[in-house]
């Protein structure tokens, strides 16, 4: 599910945690009058009547002047290449801070909230609200987040906010009443007990289209066809199966990869095709980067870490050097590398895929992901359905 991202802004003791257990309902972030309380940012999952599913997001004070403050000021950057939504907290008018931040959030085109905060314990503040609001050129709400003054007000801003465009992960790929075959291996680098994000909200979202969904996994593919008494219209499989899968495909079912469509939801999957075509300039002394959303521990086979690295370097050389990064590690300079590979981001929002998109486009770097690298690899990359503009089959069987 795709959550919209909220983050908590402003100076340390500004009332940002205090502000989060109130939206939340709970104690999510310690508060307390020491500077410096919020050493990292801290997320809450909840849900916002007319906005659904958000995540809030606890941020460190703008003006941290702790030991540790630059780092942690250095966090609230990573926060804003995920941030949709960002509510900046004002206490007084001398909001040089607010201002910055206020501009870096234009720059990123993150819509912002403005709020005066603490106003039970200032009865003048409708004085200071006016002065803050001349000096931002803004609306600005006055809140207490103690005694929940002015949180409805600042509730129904936010929810105003909230994107408008509806997208769906299958859109373009298939209809209502079609079939559609969701081939998924269950291996030992699969989570026991449950499905993956991808898979599940694939799946669900079928469901709701008024789809029939069908799963198997790839070593049950030939027996599940033949069950039906038609070719599904739709494939949907693993990345990492895709050679498999795509030999048993019937002629008349479109094939794509769950990276795929997840690609195309949260990223540029123009992009994307386009960045596998620099796999052709690749070679042994080349530097790629791998980079995974997950901070998951590495399993047998993981893709991220063994099967893709061991399938390049089988392509261009074992010499190829290769960094694997992940969660949000991820480097400001990427010029060192020739190509990065960023994986299906099921656990990241659409925000933040499209920040590490944008970082790699200035800096001339190709960008692309696990499955449309893949699908380059082994030469099926123009028989696979993407949706992209620039699908243009790719030179030669295989890059």
């Amino acid at each position: 599910m795709e959550r919209t991202h909220i983050a908590i802004l402003g100076r340390c003791n500004a009332g940002k945690s205090t502000l989060v257990n109130r939206i939340a309902g709970q104690d999510v972030s310690i508060v307390s009058d020491t500077r410096g309380t919020t050493t990292d940012p801290v997320q809450k999952a909840i849900e916002i009547n007319g906005l659904g599913a958000a995540i809030l997001i606890d941020t460190p004070g703008i003006d941290d002047d702790t030991l540790l403050g630059s780092e942690r000021i250095a966090r609230i950057g990573k926060v804003l290449d995920k941030t949709d939504i960002a509510v900046i907290l004002c206490t007084d008018k001398q909001c040089d801070a607010e201002m910055r931040l206020m501009e870096e959030c234009r720059v990123r085109e993150i819509p912002i909230v403005v709020a005066l905060a603490h106003i039970d314990t200032n009865p003048d503040y409708p004085t200071l609200q006016h002065a803050i609001c001349t000096k931002l050129r803004c609306r600005v709400i006055a809140i207490s987040a103690f005694t929940g003054e002015g949180i409805s007000q600042l509730m129904e801003h936010i929810v105003s906010l909230r994107p408008t465009e509806e997208r769906l992960i299958t859109e373009g790929f298939c209809k209502e009443g079609d079939r559609v075959l969701l081939v998924m291996p269950q291996d030992k680098s699969a989570p026991k007990g449950r499905l993956i994000q991808p898979q599940v909200q694939t799946l669900r979202e079928l469901l709701d289209r008024g789809c029939t969904p069908i799963c198997c996994t790839p070593d049950r593919m030939a027996d599940t066809l033949a069950a039906l008494v038609a070719p599904p219209e739709l494939i949907i499989t693993d990345s990492q199966a895709f050679e498999e899968v795509y030999r048993l495909k019937p002629e008349a079912s479109v094939l794509t990869s769950f990276s795929i469509l997840f690609a195309r939801y949260k990223g540029d999957i123009q992009l994307f095709v386009e960045g596998a075509r620099a796999l052709a300039g690749i070679t042994a002394s080349s530097r790629i980067l791998i980079a995974e959303a997950c901070t998951h521990t590495p399993q047998h086979e993981d893709i991220g870490r063994v099967k893709l690295p061991r399938l390049l370097r089988k392509r261009f050389g074992e010499e190829l050097q290769i960094d694997v990064v992940s969660g949000a590690d991820y480097p400001s300079d990427l010029t060192p590398y020739h190509l990065v590979i960023h994986c299906g981001a099921c656990m990241f929002n659409r925000k933040h895929v499209l920040s590490r998109i944008e970082r790699a486009r200035q800096q001339g770097v190709p960008i692309t992901n696990y499955g449309v690298v893949l699908a380059a690899l082994t030469g099926i990359l123009p028989r696979v359905k993407t949706l992209a503009p620039s699908n243009l089959p790719l030179k030669g069987e295989a890059i």
